[in-house]
């Protein structure tokens, strides 16, 4: 990994728990100082801000914006230079903050954050993306199952029993798995309609990789 890891505004988003219009907020508004944002080439946040995010916009009707930028800006020092390998330490951490009769704990927000990231990392493993199989659009590894087809489906309400039945070889685990993947890298453009499940009464047989003949 680089030396400090930096999420893409939709990773963020999923990882705070907020929507990709506040992540976009907190960067248009600088509320998270400029270094631990990037505009360079697309909206980066460094993955440790999430916490500060998450703490911004929850915090919200008890403190007041001054306090909660106050408070991010006592810590953002600390964040600077984070890495995925100083995750202990972080966690380890006085996150206390204090500001004459004010005292906040942030560090309810970074473990929040880091289990939410460490899931996110799960769901990255899980899936597969390869110009051979399905043109290129992530599927669930080993299979050519679209993850944003069965994220649609979970959207649109479809029960989850019913979308175990037909693809057998998912589990509840996978699903959710799969909606956080979706979240964190939405389709591009206007989505493809699609149905959110197989026609009643047909199923997937076989789920194996299939390569795609090269001429």
């Amino acid at each position: 990994m680089t030396a400090t890891e930096m999420l893409k505004a939709a990773e963020a988003a999923v990882v705070a728990r907020v929507s990709l219009r506040d992540v976009n907020r907190v960067i248009d508004e600088r509320i998270l100082p400029e270094t631990l944002v990037s505009i360079d080439n697309g909206r980066y946040v460094q993955a440790a801000a999430c916490a500060l995010i998450s703490f911004y916009f929850e915090s919200a009707k008890h403190l007041t914006s001054e306090e909660r930028l106050f408070a991010i800006r006592y810590v953002e020092p600390s964040l600077r230079s984070w890495t995925r390998a100083a995750t202990k330490v972080l966690l380890k951490a006085d996150w206390i903050v204090r500001d004459e009769y004010l005292t906040i704990d942030l560090r309810p927000f970074f473990e929040r954050s880091i289990k939410r990231l460490e899931r996110l990392d799960v769901a990255r493993e899980m899936v597969s993306v390869s110009d051979d199989v399905m043109g290129g659009s992530p599927v669930i590894k080993g299979t050519r199952i679209l993850v944003h087809d069965v994220a649609a489906a979970m959207a649109a309400g479809v029960p989850v029993d019913e979308i175990l039945e037909d693809y057998p070889s998912l589990t509840a685990e996978k699903l959710e798995l799969v909606a956080l993947y979706a979240d964190a890298n939405p389709l591009r453009g206007r989505p493809k309609p699609l149905m959110a499940r197989l026609p009643k009464g047909t199923g997937v047989i076989s789920e194996h990789r299939v390569p795609r003949r090269r001429a």
